[in-house]
């Protein structure tokens, strides 16, 4: 007995830590909170070595709004630009059809004037009685294929000559066509019997009178000369020809 109380009680006695009890919670409360100091700790490292490296996320942030905002103003630059561009090409494509249009219609004039023209010389010789001729006159007669094939217009100036001027005359125009189909020569009369538009070929004037019209041939044939004829009464008073 004394042995075993001097074992527990004297020097040879074990070793005893005496240390102050703390709560379980209050050791929770104190691991979380290192535990969180340590996170922060390691994310302001995390940043600052970011920076350091020159990698500011902050920075390349605002960069890339700033480059989205660019390229946002940019498209609606170029979006400015392409209407801008294709306005200008519909306002010069207009101009370039209206200047068309001008020729054209210029053109027009200059034929116009040079037709007028003639014909006021022909006005001019036949109202001073220069010409002795008496009857009448096929004059300026002029053959032009048009657009379509088979088509062609004629053109002419019929006149009272000498005498006759003041005369009314009535009669009939007739056209003797020249044409050649497949190697071989062909007249063509027109208008024909009980053709429907013969009346169109009916004349009437006193002095003077201008003629056009339009005639039709086979599209197969070419027309090589055009005879006009004026009739009146069923005879032949006055011929012009013209070749193509």
């Amino acid at each position: 007995m004394l042995r075993r109380l001097r074992g527990r009680f004297g020097i040879s006695a074990r070793r005893v830590t005496v240390r102050t009890h703390i709560p379980w919670y209050w050791r929770l409360g104190a691991t979380v909170i290192m535990l969180a100091l340590a996170l922060a700790l390691a994310g302001w490292i995390y940043d600052a070595g970011r920076s350091f490296a020159g990698f500011d996320q902050r920075q390349s942030d605002q960069e890339l709004s700033d480059l989205r905002v660019r390229v946002s103003q940019l498209d609606e630059e170029i979006k400015r630009m392409r209407e801008a561009a294709s306005s200008s090409e519909s306002k010069l494509q207009i101009e370039r059809t209206a200047r068309q249009e001008l020729g054209e219609q210029f053109k027009t004039l200059e034929t116009n004037n040079s037709r007028l023209r003639e014909d006021l010389a022909v006005f001019e010789n036949l109202a001073s009685g220069e010409t002795k001729t008496q009857g009448f006159g096929i004059h300026r007669l002029q053959i032009d294929p048009e657009l379509t094939k088979g088509s062609y217009r004629y053109q002419m100036l019929l006149a009272a000559q000498g005498l006759t001027r003041g005369k009314e005359f009535q009669g009939q125009l007739q056209l003797a066509v020249t044409v050649l189909r497949d190697g071989k020569t062909a007249i063509l009369s027109i208008p024909t019997p009980g053709q429907p538009d013969a009346q169109k070929y009916l004349v009437s004037f006193k002095s003077f009178r201008r003629i056009e019209g339009i005639f039709q041939v086979p599209a197969d044939t070419v027309v090589k000369q055009v005879e006009v004829r004026l009739l009146q009464n069923g005879i032949v008073v006055a011929t012009q020809q013209a070749s193509l």
